[in-house]
């Protein structure tokens, strides 16, 4: 299977920019992923897609303004840091612009309250910093750091919080699950209201998600690792619902991955915490989904493999071409499809 086989046209101009004014004004395509039929809708009228008795999972990470500017010291360079993932304590994975000069010992000032100081060169080249800071760390990040928009987004962001889902809640991300940034609290409430149990998960979302494959053969490539958790009370509210024989909707490849990560053959979802790598295909028999709320991935991405390994890869590549026919809105802040 190649990489290649997940390619299509995509017009630089349907790449949305801007969030829309209202969330929920997306538009909806809604795939069959058994009959490959596709119907157009608006993204607030999910609701009719959904029944009593299904159980909507969203992921409820929170991004964390990850993108630092400082300089080296001694040179006075200029050195961007991206944060990936916390290790341990004060030690992180990060991407270090420029990286050829960020050897182990290189230390990086970012403000009289922050520093930092190159410890390893890990995979994919990668750094581990350990950081060094006069008073609350997520305090001073929040003063000193950016939100680290995807790189096809050029257009500066007016609100920050339109890259936050309104129900993001534990900081670890270095990304939005941007499936979930189509709902409003209203939504939400009238979703509940209709009987529909929501139970949330938490996946840190890795800027691996948006990093080229760089292989030809799709089964060479190796997934980047990201933390999720979840709950005891979680887990049984998604198993209760698969029980008494209502679907497992996930909302964005960031919950599907999670659950998948955490159930057993029979579909079972076991609460915990973790670092997943699993990387989901054509081929790949889903264990606790049946179905997925998702935005429009970028050719050849791990996340096009996903969503073919649901619905299939010939309805993906019809209801996509169909997608940039219509001049659906693409990636991040664009619209949505539901698999079904």
């Amino acid at each position: 299977m190649k990489v290649s086989d997940f390619d299509y046209e995509l017009p630089e101009e349907l790449i949305a920019q801007d969030p829309l004014a209202d969330r929920s004004s997306s538009r909806l395509l809604v795939l069959d992923k058994e009959t490959g039929a596709v119907r157009h809708d608006v993204f607030r009228n999910i609701k009719n897609e959904l029944h009593p008795g299904d159980c909507l999972v969203i992921n409820n990470t929170r991004v964390i303004p990850a993108r630092l500017f400082g300089t080296r010291e001694g040179t006075g360079g200029a050195v961007e840091l991206l944060l990936l993932k916390r290790i341990s304590g004060d030690v992180w994975e990060t991407l270090v612009r420029p990286g050829k000069k960020a050897r182990p010992g290189m230390r990086i000032v970012f403000s009289d309250k922050l520093s930092a100081e190159v410890t390893e060169i890990v995979d994919d080249g990668n750094r581990l910093v350990k950081f060094e800071y006069d008073g609350i760390f997520e305090e001073i990040l929040d003063e000193l750091g950016e939100m680290p928009l995807p790189p096809y987004i050029t257009h500066k962001l007016a609100d920050p919080e339109r890259y936050q889902t309104v129900y993001a809640k534990y900081k670890g991300s270095a990304a939005a699950p941007t499936a979930g940034l189509h709902f409003t609290p209203e939504l939400l409430a009238e979703i509940r209201e209709m009987g529909v149990q929501i139970a949330e998960v938490t996946l840190h979302v890795g800027l691996g998600t948006f990093r080229p494959v760089k292989v030809d053969d799709v089964k060479d490539h190796h997934m980047h690792s990201e933390f999720y958790k979840i709950d005891a009370e979680t887990a049984e509210k998604i198993n209760q619902a698969k029980a008494a024989g209502g679907r497992i909707i996930a909302v964005g490849t960031t919950s599907c991955r999670t659950l998948e990560s955490a159930a057993d053959e029979n579909g079972i979802v076991y609460a915990g915490s973790d670092n997943t790598e699993i990387f989901i295909y054509p081929g790949y028999q889903f264990k606790a989904v049946d179905a997925l709320i998702t935005n429009f991935h970028l050719p050849k991405s791990t996340l096009m493999m996903l969503v073919s390994a649901l619905a299939g890869r010939e309805h993906i590549m019809k209801a996509y071409k169909e997608a940039v026919d219509l001049r659906y809105r693409f990636f991040s802040f664009g619209d949505a499809m539901f698999i079904r």
